[in-house]
């Protein structure tokens, strides 16, 4: 541990039961190999990342997103720490073992059907705390993933701090259409226990540092608007595996032509530095190309230009605690072009007619599940849900273990639920 970080973040909430001898394995460690024998994470084989499932035998699922940005991450947190002079600030950028953990478990609470999948649930959810992803993937790690009996994975301190993409809890929801289609960046307050724990190292100025939000003009209203220095690596590792990743899907699949490039990336080189501008014209003609180790050879180049312009920076500078006064980012012309290679997913991929259909229906999958067993909890509900949801008691509480077992389906289970159910 390092002599910047309380030993404070290596605890766990719950005490453990049983002793593993001769186990000498860090904490990072112990918290990789919970995530990754976890039934949420075999479930991310069959959840959507942008693809629909089923489509073609190529695409990227949700769990090779998240071993993707594993070693993505890693490849951070090396870049980081190579280039700190200081050795008390190098010792501060996490171990492999903790950034894998953070990778590996950051689409964990992803619903069926991606995003199209979250507004529905939101939607459903709305008058009892609503629903959003991360929210949900704190919620599996601390609470629902039966490691223990009530614990989650039961997780180190630091761990959970690093899965905070949005550490504060959801303020009172408004009866806002638009509320169904933003979900709130938040954790929900059911778990505000959990939050307050995770919390519980910072100093008063620094957690209320820590949580300062902005207000927005529309919903979901407020944002919040710092994170853990871990947090930050996860997320860019989560970026740019979507950002690059995700493209060189759309290419071999052919989602994406030389066209789509032509008309939609390259009239905003312009907000790139003349000679990034010129070096992704070049991949951007590599792309296209018909043999395969061409295509990679430039995918490579693209992750290899993101990875290492990373930099470590102040973010709090009033915080005492150092996993929070630091953050990792990317220099403003690498974040641009890491901002125009996703803006072309969303636009040439997600927004295409046939991508939009099958989130659409997934949509409807995921509402008619939750509705079904929302009026006839008692009989269709299976056995330990149905213990759950009778333990409940009020009817947010009731309501969320049924977006808790809606929202840990696969596509696949969701669909044939979905055929039992109102298929004549």
């Amino acid at each position: 541990m390092s002599t910047l970080v309380s030993e404070q973040w290596a605890e766990r909430r719950l005490a453990e039961g049983s002793q593993r001898p001769n186990d000498h394995r860090t904490p990072w460690q112990r918290d990789r190999a919970r995530i990754l024998h976890s039934a949420a994470f075999r479930r991310l084989q069959a959840k959507t990342q942008i693809m629909s499932v089923g489509q073609n035998d190529f695409y990227r699922t949700r769990l090779t997103h998240s071993l993707e940005a594993a070693q993505i991450g890693t490849a951070l947190v090396a870049q980081l720490r190579v280039q700190q002079e200081e050795a008390e600030l190098r010792s501060l950028i996490s171990d492999d073992s903790l950034m894998e953990a953070l990778c590996l478990a950051h689409d964990l609470g992803h619903p069926p059907y991606g995003h199209g999948g979250e507004k529905a649930l939101n939607a459903c959810m709305l008058p009892f705390g609503g629903f959003e992803g991360n929210g949900q993937t704190l919620r599996i790690v601390g609470k629902l993933e039966p490691y223990t009996a009530s614990g989650g994975m039961n997780l180190s301190r630091r761990t959970l701090l690093g899965l905070l993409k949005y550490p504060i809890v959801q303020p009172p929801l408004q009866n806002d259409n638009a509320l169904a289609v933003k979900p709130v960046k938040a954790i929900y307050q059911d778990d505000a226990d959990l939050l307050d724990w995770i919390l519980a190292p910072l100093s008063a100025a620094d957690k209320a540092l820590f949580q300062h939000t902005e207000s927005l003009s529309k919903a979901p209203y407020v944002k919040s608007v710092h994170k853990s220095l871990d947090a930050s690596v996860m997320e860019l590792a989560d970026d740019i595996a979507y950002g690059v990743h995700d493209l060189e899907d759309a290419v071999v699949t052919g989602t994406v032509t030389r066209q789509h490039w032509q008309q939609l990336v390259e009239p905003q080189l312009g907000q790139l530095t003349e000679q990034m501008a010129s070096g992704l014209v070049a991949i951007g003609e590599k792309l296209f190309m018909p043999e395969h180790h061409i295509r990679k050879d430039a995918i490579g180049a693209l992750v290899n230009q993101l990875i290492t312009s990373v930099e470590l920076y102040i973010s709090l500078p009033k915080a005492s605690e150092p996993l929070i006064r630091y953050n990792a980012r990317l220099p403003q012309a690498q974040q641009q072009l890491l901002n125009l290679l996703k803006s072309f997913v969303y636009d040439a991929v997600i927004c295409a007619p046939e991508v939009q259909r099958a989130e659409y229906k997934g949509q409807r999958i995921v509402r008619d599940l939750f509705d079904a067993f929302a009026s006839e909890s008692e009989r269709l509900l299976p056995a330990n849900t149905k213990k759950r949801w009778q333990q409940a008691d009020n009817a947010q509480a009731k309501a969320r273990v049924i977006c808790d077992y809606v929202s840990g389906m696969t596509d696949e289970y969701a669909l044939r639920m979905h055929q039992q159910l109102f298929s004549s």
